[in-house]
C-alpha cells in the first residue's frame, strides 16, 4: 500500500491543488454575490430568484464537490507515510485553516437557506467584510505549506 501512494502521491497532489483552486474559486465568490444580492436584486424584476438560483448552483455544482476532493486527496497525501511530520507546526497550522475554511463554506451555505427563506439579515458591508475571510485562511495555508515552520 505504501508503494502505491507513493506512486500515486504527485497525482494525488495536483489533483488537490486543482480542487483547492475551484473551492477557493467559489468561496472568494460566493460572498461578493451576496453582495450584489443585498444591494441590488430588489431593483430588478426577477432578480432575486435569478441570485438564489446562482448561488445555488455555485454551491452544488462546483464548491461542494471541489470541498470534498479537496479533503478525501488531502487525507491521501496525510496518510502517505514520509510526507507529513507532526512535529513541526505547519501541519496543524494547515489543518485548523482548512477546518475553518470548511466551518465558513458551511456558514456561506446557511447563508443561502437564510436568502432562500426571506430571512437574510447582514448587509452588503458585512458580506465584504466575510469575503476576506478565505484570502486571510488562504494566506495561512499556502505561508505554512511553503515555509514549513
Amino acid at each position: 500500500m505504501t508503494d502505491l501512494l507513493y506512486t500515486l502521491y504527485p497525482w494525488v497532489k495536483s489533483f488537490h491543488i486543482m480542487a483547492v483552486i475551484s473551492w477557493m474559486a467559489g468561496l472568494f465568490y460566493l460572498p461578493r454575490l451576496y453582495v450584489y444580492h443585498v444591494e441590488r436584486a430588489q431593483a430588478v424584476d426577477g432578480a432575486p430568484k435569478i441570485f438564489l438560483e446562482m448561488e445555488d448552483k455555485l454551491l452544488r455544482v462546483i464548491m461542494r464537490p471541489a470541498m470534498y476532493a479537496t479533503w478525501i486527496l488531502g487525507l491521501i497525501m496525510v496518510f502517505t507515510p514520509g510526507i507529513v511530520d507532526w512535529q513541526w507546526a505547519w501541519p496543524w497550522a494547515k489543518g485548523a485553516a482548512v477546518i475553518a475554511m470548511t466551518w465558513f463554506h458551511h456558514w456561506l451555505l446557511a447563508r443561502r437557506k437564510d436568502f432562500a427563506e426571506g430571512r437574510n439579515r447582514l448587509t452588503g458591508r458585512q458580506y465584504r467584510m466575510m469575503n476576506e475571510v478565505p484570502t486571510v485562511l488562504m494566506v495561512v495555508i499556502v505561508l505554512a505549506v511553503i515555509l514549513k515552520f
